[in-house]
């Protein structure tokens, strides 16, 4: 039945997100050298991860092994519920190592009266995870209920900077904290807009007083879709602000690039990154790989290219008190 199939969607979900966290939390422990700690920002300890999203054959009933993941995009479905399997690991995983929690949901862009219910439930995860920061996207998911599964880029107007900054702020006045607002990568803009993607997100980071999660694919990606260039895009975000990095592979169809998450970070990200480095420091660094999904040394590999760019860009002696 559908229902049926549903739940077996919702459990192979689960386990894929146990899995990133599982990787996500070795990482955190054991891949990050601790001179690469930066001493400004206190608050919270950066993570060099690698982060993936993927099926894992963990109960050996199913293969599942290459199927595509919307992992973190059901991270809050999966474990806002009152118990079950994978929030038993989520929580054994969490007695012993640090975590950070990412959503796709919160659609904070949208029209619609703020979903109170879905922000009570991800409260009390998080009070539950004690996670290092929340983070979700600047972007529209859905409009009268209808959920599109995808994050859809805001006009950049006036009108929407004082409408989503006033979401976010109603948001962390409700959960107590501070949340990153990630950009995200788009294949159209507005007529409308009257700033830059970056002055937007940097407008709505100042005016609500949230953190910058900086996605480099997402910017490069943006960057060969609209003609902009991306260093000024590095060059217009307050690098107070920028609390995490994402780093992941698209899909180069030539006249455009699609955000997949599965390919190898390509070169020019990678400069990116240096550059990114240089500007705002060793910041906390996510690989995302979603599909396409080779032996875990290869990914250990890339993730090991992601430490010598940030000490290539970032001298490790620049952080001697």
């Amino acid at each position: 039945s559908g229902s049926s199939e549903s739940l077996r969607r919702y459990r192979r979900q689960g386990w894929r997100i146990i899995l990133a966290l599982c990787l996500q939390a070795i990482a955190i422990r054991q891949w990050l050298p601790l001179e690469f700690l930066p001493r400004e920002k206190v608050k919270i300890d950066p993570i060099l991860a690698l982060a993936l999203a993927y099926a894992l054959n963990i109960s050996k009933r199913s293969s599942t092994l290459n199927q595509r993941s919307t992992g973190l995009r059901s991270y809050q479905k999966i474990f806002m519920v009152p118990g079950g399997k994978p929030k038993y690991y989520l929580h054994k995983i969490r007695e012993r190592y640090p975590m950070v929690m990412h959503g796709v949901s919160l659609s904070i862009g949208y029209t619609d009266p703020i979903n109170f219910d879905y922000l009570r439930s991800l409260k009390t995860l998080a009070h539950e995870v004690q996670p290092a920061w929340l983070s979700d996207h600047l972007c529209w998911t859905q409009q009268g209920g209808i959920n599109s599964h995808d994050l859809l880029p805001l006009p950049y107007t006036q009108e929407a900077l004082d409408h989503v900054s006033a979401r976010i702020c109603a948001t962390q006045d409700f959960l107590g904290q501070q949340i990153l607002i990630e950009n995200v990568s788009s294949y159209l803009t507005y007529k409308d807009s009257e700033v830059t993607e970056w002055e937007f997100l940097s407008a709505v980071a100042e005016k609500s007083d949230c953190l910058i999660l900086l996605d480099l694919n997402n910017i490069y990606v943006s960057a060969r879709n609209h003609g902009f260039n991306t260093e000024d895009y590095l060059n217009g975000i307050d690098p107070s602000r920028v609390w995490q990095f994402h780093l992941a592979g698209h899909t180069d169809y030539g006249d455009y690039v699609i955000d997949t998450h599965d390919h190898d970070v390509v070169e020019s990200v990678w400069d990116l990154y240096a550059k990114a480095i240089d500007r705002f420091g060793p910041v906390s660094t996510m690989i995302e790989r979603d599909d396409n999904i080779p032996a875990l040394k290869d990914l250990v590999s890339e993730l090991d290219v992601a430490r010598a760019v940030a000490k290539q860009g970032f001298p490790v002696e620049k952080l001697s008190p």
